[in-house]
């Protein structure tokens, strides 16, 4: 009984500032700046027509998409590889390799900031949607070879032993026999990594400067504060739909994203 009441207050100190969200998103204005809280409004779809109807919405709404989609399908291509090297072959530097696996997952992503920002201004890639992809790549192959690692040592090696009897190489084993039961890791370690890159705001804000329409969605929400003060009813509706697509694809997925986060920690 103790642990569902714990449980029931962790779950409500979780999920309350995303209700208190979405419960602003729909306020009227008047309600939202009354000094009496409100826990079940006068339902309003204004502040979602001040969102959409934002300029740049739909446009930067395309650069979040491309920037996290483009760094998640790099970091899958890369990792796979590499995990399916650390946890099947044997090689010289193999555990140093790792190491710096696990340190580079375990480095803050404030520290890059400024060696970021220097050489993407000495390479010529500020305010280029293709330097945050790249960065975005970056920031989840850490944890994408980790779990994929573990996934793929979870999978009982016989099977590619008996496709390489077979005839096949070691390359169409992993093709055709290891990839397809690789499909709830790939499943899981892309939502984690898409939601990482789909939320960052520091590095789009510091290297996307001088050309706006370059801009993602969490920069994008800044937009509502001025030096007359924050529309907080826009503000909300922006965040709500900032979140639905990942929420969408969260529970379209559950199923095969636990499965997969299941399979990938049963080795380390």
């Amino acid at each position: 009984m103790t642990k569902r009441f714990l449980g029931l207050i962790v779950f409500a100190v979780s999920v309350f500032p995303v209700y208190w969200m979405v419960l602003t998103a729909f306020k009227p204005t008047k309600e939202i700046q009354s000094a009496t809280p409100t826990f079940w409004p006068s339902f309003t779809l204004e502040h979602f027509g001040t969102a959409v109807s934002a300029a740049g919405f739909w446009s930067f709404w395309r650069n979040s998409l491309m920037v996290a989609v483009g760094g998640v399908l790099l970091s899958l291509v890369v990792a796979s590889l590499a995990a399916f090297a650390v946890a099947r072959m044997r090689w010289k530097g193999r555990k140093a390799f790792i190491l710096m696996v696990f340190v580079a997952q375990m480095t803050p992503w404030e520290a890059l900031l400024i060696p970021m920002y220097v050489i993407a201004r000495d390479t010529d890639m500020l305010d280029k949607l293709s330097m945050l992809t790249l960065i975005y790549f970056m920031i989840t192959l850490p944890f994408t070879i980790v779990t994929l690692r573990g996934f793929i040592e979870a999978i009982p090696v016989e099977l590619e032993e008996a496709a390489l009897v077979d005839g096949a190489s070691r390359a169409t084993a992993f093709r055709k026999v290891l990839f397809p039961l690789l499909a709830p890791g790939l499943l899981s370690t892309s939502l984690f990594g898409f939601i990482t890159a789909w939320n960052e705001f520091a590095f789009a804000n510091l290297l996307i400067i001088k050309d706006l329409g370059d801009r993602t969605l969490p920069v994008w929400l800044s937009s509502f504060s001025s030096t007359f003060g924050t529309d907080w009813g826009a503000t909300m509706a922006a965040a709500t739909l900032f979140m639905l697509p990942v929420l969408v694809i969260f529970l379209v997925l559950q199923g095969r994203v636990t499965a997969g986060i299941t399979a990938g920690a049963v080795k380390g």
